[in-house]
């Protein structure tokens, strides 16, 4: 190990620029040399790519650059896309070169996981990154158009959204609160369109109480949803979708959302993986890699009920907390600390001034939802970008 040891951080979702910021406030001067890795110049928000998705919001809202989140004399930004990573030779490749590390940080985010249903991969589009947010908005606008250049072909005003997790909920939600907007715009019959969300899990929005989802059913059934619970996806077409049952359900639009693994480098780097997620040790360590810290989608961590936690924003910011003091502990040669995981509550947004919550033993719906989470969306641009960001992005009305 070289006398100013090397942190490369992959990534730059919730944990990866929690640990970079954490670094650089908690490391002295040639400390340590940190160097973070990410494919684009900014960082957004995860779980806000809905609503531009459904075009309810504006992308710009959605990120911000790194360079006004790090300090660039103490953190090297590296705008490259990651290959391969060989833990054997502390070596990370990069598509236009490589790095060397003393400490490496994975914190690559996930990757829908399609279950092996057939031509998923293939027609489906995904709510992952701002690229494919963008396609989604525009191929939305684009079936209304083509609805009426086509006849009135009903599948161009068909929408199928598999899953009704959190990212399937507010997408649908969403997208329900756009349709009147652009039926006026493409003079279409607002009556005409379908939205169907699609569910193989007995419930919606597993983890909350049955008494929000069924207010979260009935809000977005009114809102011109169509449910379908315990039936799962049996195949994609280029122009619809088969369910277990045997119906097909026509549609030029079908969105993914039903289930994200880890990143496949990881399986790739040779760590032992479950849908590439790896079971990290309590200090957020890889198995027998006491240099190697995974959090975030790529993370597997146990709930004292057994089970595993939810691969959320909220965790990866936690364990991007966590992952920092651990580094500069191991620097120091100082103790770390175990990660405890301390939920803050949840919060699901339903469209405009619609939401469900649990913060604690305290349930809400309704108004007061949709005001929390954005208070919650509020308290993550203070914590990363302090009063200017919150100014900048944050949602008032």
């Amino acid at each position: 190990m070289s006398s100013i040891p090397k942190i490369v951080i992959l990534g730059a979702g919730y944990g990866g620029i929690l640990t970079a910021q954490r670094l650089q406030k908690a490391l002295n001067y040639n400390e340590a040399d940190v160097t973070l890795v990410n494919r684009h110049e900014y960082h957004y928000f995860t779980t806000h790519l809905h609503m531009p998705a459904a075009g309810t919001d504006s992308i710009e809202h959605t990120r911000v650059s790194i360079s006004k989140l790090i300090d660039e004399f103490k953190i090297d930004l590296v705008k490259s896309s990651v290959q391969e990573i060989r833990t054997q030779q502390k070596k990370v490749i990069l598509e236009d070169g490589t790095l060397s590390y003393d400490y490496l940080v994975i914190a690559l985010g996930g990757e829908p996981e399609t279950f092996g249903i057939p031509g998923l991969d293939k027609y489906a589009l995904t709510i992952r990154s701002i690229n494919s947010v963008r396609l989604i908005r525009e191929h939305i606008e684009y079936q209304f158009a083509k609805y009426k250049n086509e006849n009135n072909a009903q599948e161009h005003i068909n929408f199928v959204v598999g899953g009704a997790g959190f990212s399937g909920i507010e997408f649908v939600a969403e997208l329900a609160d756009r349709v009147p907007g652009l039926c006026k715009e493409y003079d279409v019959d607002p009556s005409m369109v379908n939205i169907y969300n699609v569910e193989a899990a007995p419930t919606a929005l597993p983890g909350f109480a049955p008494e929000l989802v069924e207010h979260a059913m009935t809000v977005l059934t009114k809102k011109g949803v169509t449910f379908k619970i315990g039936v799962a996806i049996k195949e994609c077409l280029p122009n619809g979708v088969i369910l277990a049952t045997g119906e097909e359900i026509k549609a030029s639009t079908i969105v993914w959302t039903g289930g994200i693994r880890g990143n496949r480098l990881i399986e790739a780097a040779g760590f032992e993986a479950m849908r590439g997620r790896v079971k990290v040790d309590e200090y957020l360590r890889a198995p027998g890699h006491e240099n190697i810290f995974i959090i975030g989608d790529g993370s597997l961590m146990i709930n004292p009920e057994g089970r595993p936690y939810p691969p959320t924003a909220q965790i990866a910011m936690q364990q991007g907390e966590c992952c920092a003091h651990n580094l500069v502990a191991s620097i120091r040669g100082q103790q770390p600390k175990k990660f405890a995981f301390s939920n803050k509550g949840t919060v699901a947004s339903l469209g405009k001034g619609q939401g469900i919550a649990v913060v604690g033993e305290k349930t809400y719906k309704g108004w007061k939802a949709a005001q929390l989470k954005k208070v919650v969306d509020m308290r993550y641009l203070f914590i990363i970008g302090g009063i200017p960001l919150v100014l900048k992005k944050g949602r008032f009305l």
